[in-house]
């Protein structure tokens, strides 16, 4: 199986993960904040740790064997910083109260079978049908950057995509809950869920056709430094705060150094 193939269905497998996170908002009673904060900070972990000790190395390499040393070190920065202005500019566009991403309070995690009468069904099918927007927004890079990590280096990718699956679920729940108690429909908020995951793959098929002709030393080592500062900022602006408000005590930071752990021993050993 080529790498190109490998890395198409990692990035697949990611996107995917939102339709797991709708399914389980329908057959579970109540989230488990504290195994959904554990889990968004070992997504973190796992993220900060690859981009700083493995893909910008890998960047650096590429870059200064196109560039030489000098201007390779500044592109590669350059790169970095770039990946971070251009996830932050999506995220700029994006409403507040219709992202996702956003944090929210604990008591705004209801129960699916909460027998609370909704009365405005149209706001509430509004917010998901923004939230699925929203994701489908944020998840396109996510997908460029799941499929590069992976086309460069498969090891890395599978890491990178369980990481990225991991903070799909919660999402995924964010857009099946208001859809379904707006629409009393499972199999819609269900597809609508899936399809904003499929932002992903979609990221990653661009991506390939729009890069694959001047893949080199220089495209992938901006691709990747841009790569990093994508997953660094994500992990900052999105799970760590988020991991945090659903959390208790060290529950972020357990998991957080749980997946820098992880991600290391998958380097060494791999």
């Amino acid at each position: 199986m080529s790498n190109v193939t490998i890395a198409f269905l990692l990035t697949l497998f990611a996107g995917l993960s939102t339709g797991i996170g709708s399914a389980l908002a329908f057959y579970t009673k109540k989230t488990n904040l504290s195994f959904l904060a554990t889990s968004l900070g070992f997504s973190a972990g796992v993220m900060i740790y690859v981009s700083f000790v493995e893909i910008i190395v890998k960047a650096q390499e590429s870059l200064t064997a196109a560039l030489g040393t000098s201007l390779g070190e500044w592109i590669t920065v350059a790169s970095f910083f770039g990946g971070i202005l251009l996830i932050a500019i999506i995220d700029k566009f994006v409403p507040e109260f219709e992202n996702p991403h956003e944090a929210r309070d604990r008591s705004e995690l209801k129960e699916l079978n909460d027998e609370e009468v909704i009365e405005d069904k149209s706001e509430l099918l509004r917010m998901g049908m923004f939230s699925a927007l929203a994701i489908g927004i944020h998840n396109f890079p996510e997908g460029l950057a799941t499929f590069a990590a992976a086309l460069k280096d498969p090891t890395v990718g599978v890491s990178i995509a369980i990481a990225i699956a991991i903070h799909n679920i919660p999402e995924g729940i964010s857009v099946s809950v208001p859809i379904y108690h707006a629409t009393g429909s499972r199999k819609k908020a269900f597809l609508f869920s899936l399809l904003s995951g499929l932002a992903e793959p979609l990221g990653a098929l661009i991506g390939y056709f729009v890069f694959r002709s001047v893949f080199n030393d220089l495209t992938f080592g901006i691709l990747f430094a841009s790569v990093a500062g994508i997953m660094v900022f994500i992990s900052i602006d999105e799970l760590l705060p988020t991991s945090r408000k659903y959390g208790k005590g060290h529950q972020v930071i357990y998991g957080f150094i749980a997946g820098m752990g992880v991600m290391s021993l998958s380097l060494l050993l791999f």
